[in-house]
């Protein structure tokens, strides 16, 4: 697995991939003030607007994401010959997206979303323009600008909101086209028109997989449980070759053929935080996929761009160094620093889970066991073994990675909310200070085996186990490494 850690970052942020989004060209205005009355007229809030804000919305959104994160975009769709679209045109120039694939339209009114916001509470959205272009030749127009923007593209973005824009005459563009596309993402309403081109990925919510599944009603809780269930389903449904289910609150769910489910986890924000998260989660997805990287590295660089996202206000983009500087937390913590949060995350009312390793060498049961774990509780910390303690554990030969480096790639997995270090053999005495409400360990431990329940019992809390992926231990991980090295010697 690639961990995407602040160095792969880096690196993708020198990559310039050349990528084309098709869809609609939405302006947001966001009109923020104070409301401390009530309209006499009617039972109404009245709203002292202080500040106008203008954005990118729908796939114009995804499109300034991607240059805000290095992609040279292309953008195929249309505006208004208006002043929203002139606003909008104009906006996009400022944050790197060329309008030379964007139609403009005589006659027709640009597409805007207007929301009213008193003290950081969305109070109304108001929609202005003409939303759908169906029977007005609009889609043989974008069309048209669609297969210039496509000559030496390295990836394409499709966002189908259902207006009618990316028609018949758009999916004939594209299939023509499709071998010649390395990367095709589709975020869209209903996946099934484009189920015959093949794409590479699909990105629906909840709700959108589920239509997919013939209307098959979601739980409350279980979604992801629902959905890698029935994997095969949605992929067949869908014509892609992977799917990723967002999940809200509940981050995402990657979904590979004959692959376990792979999940992301996303921090709870209010919902007035989240307008464009879903844009700039499937921008980021976009970039990772087309610079090769791992789909679980892609999936969990789109959460963590979302995650920069929701945390500011109205239609927002994610640039490379807020990225970077969110995936460079500092790791690992010290233990009066973890003890200090993992107070503050009590007082909230957070369930806090722990558990405890050497995770040498990170593989997919690792990933399974953590991803278990998070749904224990609210939040996860993992204590790591010091390098000497893993000496001590495994033996001289270990570990293969320092204690530094194997902190770091366990931080970069949004299932990990705290990463520490211990240098005893048992973390018996950092159980004692933290005090989570819950310890866990992989099914190959019972109880009886821990040294730790005792201490875990005697204040109240509780010890699990949890699944266990035999095959994929670490220790045959190193074994078949060091094999292929002393094959690779005998062959020089």
């Amino acid at each position: 697995m690639t961990a995407v850690t602040a160095e792969v970052i880096d690196r993708l942020s020198r990559n310039t991939p050349r990528v084309v989004v098709v869809g609609d060209a939405i302006l947001d205005v966001w009109l923020s003030g104070h409301c401390d009355r009530i309209c006499r007229e009617a039972p109404a809030p009245v709203v002292d607007v202080g500040e106008r804000a203008l954005s990118a919305g729908g796939a114009a959104n995804t499109a300034v994401n991607l240059a805000a994160m290095g992609a040279s975009v292309r953008f195929a769709g249309f505006t208004g010959d208006d002043d929203a679209g002139r606003d909008l045109r104009a906006l996009l120039a400022r944050q790197g997206v060329p309008s030379g694939h964007l139609v403009v339209a005589p006659g027709r009114r640009s597409v805007s979303k207007h929301r009213v916001v008193a003290d950081d509470q969305v109070l109304l959205r108001f929609d202005e323009g003409t939303g759908t272009a169906h029977g007005s030749g609009l889609d043989e127009r974008v069309a048209f600008e669609l297969r210039r923007a496509l000559s030496g593209a390295d990836a394409l973005v499709v966002c189908d909101y259902g207006t009618g824009l990316l028609g018949p005459a758009v999916r004939d563009v594209l299939a023509r086209a499709r071998e010649n596309v390395p990367l095709l993402v589709v975020d869209a309403h209903d996946f099934r028109p484009w189920r015959e081109i093949g794409p590479d990925l699909v990105t629906p919510n909840a709700g959108e997989a589920a239509g997919l599944l013939g209307g098959v009603p979601v739980p409350a809780g279980g979604r992801a449980e629902l959905f890698e269930s029935r994997r095969d389903e949605l992929l067949t449904a869908s014509g892609a070759k992977a799917a990723v289910v967002t999940l809200d609150r509940e981050g995402a769910l990657l979904l590979c053929p004959g692959e376990p489910g792979y999940r992301t986890w996303a921090d709870p924000v209010p919902e007035s935080r989240a307008s464009g998260a879903g844009d700039t989660f499937v921008a980021a997805l976009c970039l990772g996929g087309a610079a090769g990287l791992p789909l679980t590295a892609a999936v969990e660089l789109a959460q963590a761009a979302a995650g920069v996202v929701v945390r500011k206000s109205g239609t927002a983009v994610c640039a490379w160094p807020e990225l970077a500087a969110t995936l460079h937390r500092e790791v690992p913590l010290g233990h009066d620093e973890l003890a200090e949060v993992v107070a503050r995350h009590r007082e909230s009312g957070r369930t806090v889970v722990f558990t405890n390793g050497c995770f040498d060498v990170l593989h997919r049961g690792h990933i399974s066991y953590l991803n278990e774990a998070k749904r224990q509780g609210d939040v996860l910390v993992v204590a790591l073994n010091s390098d000497d303690s893993v000496r001590r554990l495994k033996g001289p030969g270990r570990p293969v990675n320092t204690a530094q480096d194997r902190a770091a790639v366990l931080a970069a997995l949004s299932s990990v909310d705290h990463v520490t270090v211990f240098d005893e053999d048992t973390p018996i005495g950092l159980l004692r200070r933290l005090r989570p409400e819950l310890y866990v360990k992989g099914g190959d431990y019972t109880e009886t085996m821990l040294k730790e329940a005792p201490v875990v019992r005697s204040y109240g809390g509780e010890v699990r186990a949890l699944g266990y992926v035999p095959e994929k231990s670490t220790s045959s991980v190193i074994a078949k490494i060091r094999a292929g090295s002393v094959v690779a010697q005998e062959g020089e």
